[in-house]
């Protein structure tokens, strides 16, 4: 197939500038690139020890790569159980909207994340299984989910 000019659409590339997302308890959460109404794109560097809250989301679908280090995955199994599986770079991981799961650093991680465009849709459920809360960002009520 030949491109002809008539083809080509009058845009142009973009080459957005990398945004601190601001301070976690886990380590650095850099937004990337933000495609409105369709993704995010992030880089999350895990401080070793750390990890983040045992969650799920209503709304945001989202998966990774492991780039460098080795991280515990945990989810929950279908007898409600918390399984745990490490991950290290090279791996791939999905969520979808409704897996629990959590993420803790074995050594000091870089992951890179795209997911749909929700910022803040989480609900944490420690208490559920008799953990207590960790730090980090609280459940958001349903509704209040902010897509970009």
């Amino acid at each position: 197939m030949m491109i002809t000019e008539d083809m080509i659409a009058d845009l142009e590339a973009t080459f957005p500038k990398p945004e601190d997302m601001g301070l976690r308890a886990w380590g650095v959460e850099t937004m990337l690139c933000t495609i409105p109404g369709v993704l995010t794109f992030k880089k999350l560097e895990l401080n070793a020890g750390q990890k983040g809250g045992l969650q799920y989301h209503r709304k945001k679908d989202e998966c990774g790569i492991v780039l460098s280090g080795e991280m515990i995955v945990r989810t929950i199994s279908n007898d409600h159980q918390i399984e745990e599986r490490l991950v290290q770079a090279g791996d791939v991981f999905h969520f979808s909207p409704g897996v629990v799961h959590q993420e803790e650093a074995v050594t000091d991680c870089v992951i890179i994340e795209a997911s749909s465009p929700f910022i803040n849709d989480r609900v944490r459920v420690e208490e559920l299984f008799g953990l207590v809360a960790g730090q980090g960002l609280p459940s958001t009520k349903p509704g209040e989910e902010i897509a970009v």
